[in-house]
């Protein structure tokens, strides 16, 4: 296994993780969305999901970034 493929194999979990929060973000706006909750503890659960979702989206952008370039690399 080269450096590479760690590089490879790890922006893929990485990747994962972030998509894993993403996920998450979906799951508990439409939880919320459903509890129809009044508009000052939509915005509480809305501030820690938008948190959370830029982070999951930032996870998965380095990820993507490091398999291509594992991939570019690597050849």
């Amino acid at each position: 296994m080269t450096v590479y493929d760690v590089l490879i194999w790890g922006g893929v979990l990485l990747t994962a993780a972030g998509l894993a929060g993403i996920i998450w973000c979906i799951v508990t706006v439409a939880r919320a969305k459903a509890m129809r909750l009044s508009d000052t503890e939509m915005r509480a659960r809305m501030q820690r999901v938008v948190a959370v979702n830029m982070g999951a989206l930032a996870a998965s952008m380095l990820g993507l970034m490091a398999v291509v370039l594992g991939i570019m690399l690597g050849r």
